[in-house]
């Protein structure tokens, strides 16, 4: 046993059942932080970014939060806005991130869901990686079926995201989301993984 929290990293591209995932692990009885969620409270009412955000760009906070569409608006008229954006929040995210790890009792499994994590550079802090992957003509029928954007929009997205091959080539484990089942047994056999390791530590 190590005495401190090993964290797995849990990343998946878009549409590839990330969130479903996450969940499970949650149910198995995991503290899971979401990368998603930890930016949605900084935003919020009294989160950390509202202050620095309105006096990087006033119009993106309205009624006491950050707004996203306002940010939206921002990056596409202005090419350094996001830039901007990611410097202010990221690390706000990675406090966060830590306070999380550090409220966790020793020799815990941390699950960390993070969606850009290859992306960020945060894939090296990990002890290990789980990816969530699926065919890519299930994972375009799952984005398409939310009805919440465009088959351009979800090019897009696809274009920034690190490729599902290549995720997978450096995950520790690739738990595939075909279906419920599958994917629940394959957090199981994870967690249980995981479990044999740190006792071998």
């Amino acid at each position: 046993m190590t005495g401190k929290p090993f964290l797995l990293g849990l990343t998946g591209s878009i549409g590839m059942g990330k969130s479903t995932t996450a969940a499970m692990f949650a149910e198995a009885g995991l503290p899971v932080w979401d990368a998603d969620a930890a930016v949605h409270r900084l935003y919020d009412q009294g989160g950390a970014a509202v202050e620095p955000v309105k006096n990087l760009h006033a119009p993106a906070v309205v009624e006491g939060k950050v707004s996203r569409d306002a940010l939206k608006s921002w990056i596409a008229t202005d090419k350094t806005a996001l830039q901007k954006i990611e410097a202010l929040v990221h690390p706000l995210v990675a406090k966060d991130r830590a306070e999380f790890i550090a409220a966790q009792k020793p020799d815990t499994i941390v699950v960390l869901d993070i969606p850009l994590l290859f992306e960020t550079g945060s894939a090296e802090k990990m002890d290990a990686i789980v990816v969530v992957s699926a065919p890519a003509e299930i994972q375009r029928a799952r984005v398409l079926e939310r009805g919440t954007m465009t088959e351009a929009q979800f090019e897009t997205i696809l274009a920034k995201q690190t490729p599902d091959t290549e995720k997978r080539a450096r995950a520790d484990y690739v738990i595939e989301t075909t279906t419920l089942e599958h994917a629940r047994a394959a957090v199981q056999s994870v967690i249980e993984d995981v479990k044999r390791k740190m006792a071998d530590a």
